[in-house]
């Protein structure tokens, strides 16, 4: 994701303009575009800041209303389920998800894939 412009860019840009030059010429010496030079000094104008607005946020958890649910079902005595299986589960219950969350929210909550030794997945041939 692109970085923002340094306030002080913004600032000059907008005091600039507020001294009557065109937002053409304006954007010319400082390199910026002209729809940036127009913004920056509306925002300046109606603010009296010309600071960039905030970038990003935070995305609540998709699984966060069947945490019940899969903590029930992970904390199972013969649970021996890999992380495709319980998207086909999820999915059965009409809760489509991306390996991706579903292997972040179990990571967040504490649970671990461990290789099981009866199987010897990874033993010597």
């Amino acid at each position: 994701m692109a970085r923002s412009y340094s306030n002080d860019l913004r600032l000059r840009v907008a005091a600039a303009a507020e001294q009557g030059r065109s937002i053409r010429s304006v954007s010319d010496i400082f390199g910026v575009s002209p729809s940036s030079v127009s913004k920056w000094s509306q925002r300046y104008r109606a603010t009296g800041s010309a600071d960039a607005k905030q970038m990003g946020g935070h995305r609540r958890a998709i699984l966060t209303d069947q945490r019940e649910w899969l903590h029930a079902r992970l904390s199972e005595p013969d649970c021996d389920i890999t992380v495709r299986g319980l998207l086909a589960e999820l999915a059965e219950r009409g809760i489509v998800v991306s390996y991706g969350a579903l292997w972040n929210f179990m990571r967040r909550e504490g649970f671990s894939h461990k290789k099981n030794r009866v199987r010897k997945r990874a033993g010597s041939p």
